[in-house]
């Protein structure tokens, strides 16, 4: 059975209240039922680095010109980008905060859309570079409506995820917790349930 490469990126600020982080646990659980996986986590929690003038620098210069200090102001970013590369499956916990993701999931979006690495613009327009992935959203909110007028943080997501080729995008939705309670999470739940289900080979053993 071929493995399956996964990378699980977790941005929400809790970690044992967590819903996002409880969801992508179950999410990851069942899909190692189902399938062979190999898993790579990546927590944002303690956040990452904005790009500044030194990281733009260092990336718009010639690969072979980049000095020590170019490749330092670019290594987290090489190493973030080659997580991404590596796997077939993104998981990825999205709290929408203030109506769009947290400032870490956004720094992470900045460290791995890189021109001529993970996208490049052609005659027809940009092209994603990170093609032949799934990724998974696996999101909660407290009172925003998820694909409603005011989720600036789906839309944007799926977005900049295509942008970089990674266009086979699914969302599953813990939402209005604030107002849904438990019934919010059982849908995420049962929805998980849904997605994941056994392969036919499996589930006829």
């Amino acid at each position: 059975m071929q493995t399956t490469r996964v990378l699980r990126i977790d941005s929400s600020a809790n970690n044992e209240s967590s819903v996002t982080r409880r969801l992508s646990d179950l999410f990851v659980q069942r899909l190692s039922e189902r399938q062979s996986i190999q898993v790579v986590r990546r927590d944002l929690a303690a956040g990452l680095p904005f790009i500044n003038g030194d990281w733009v620098a260092a990336n718009f210069t010639d690969p072979a010109a980049r000095d020590a200090d170019k490749q330092a102001a670019l290594a987290l970013s090489d190493a973030l980008v080659e997580e991404v590369r590596a796997a077939d499956v993104l998981v990825i916990g999205v709290p929408i905060y203030n109506f769009s993701v947290p400032a870490t999931l956004k720094a992470w979006i900045d460290q791995i859309a890189r021109a001529r690495v993970t996208f490049r613009y052609t005659e027809n327009g940009p092209q994603g570079l990170l093609t032949g992935k799934k990724a998974y959203l696996l999101v909660a909110s407290g009172g925003t409506q998820v694909g409603g007028a005011v989720d600036f943080a789906t839309p944007w997501l799926k977005h900049v995820l295509a942008f970089v080729g990674i266009t086979d995008v699914e969302i599953i939705a813990a939402e209005r917790l604030m107002i849904q309670g438990e019934a919010g999470r059982q849908q995420a739940i049962e929805r998980i349930a849904s997605v994941l289900q056994p392969e036919p080979a499996l589930a006829a053993a």
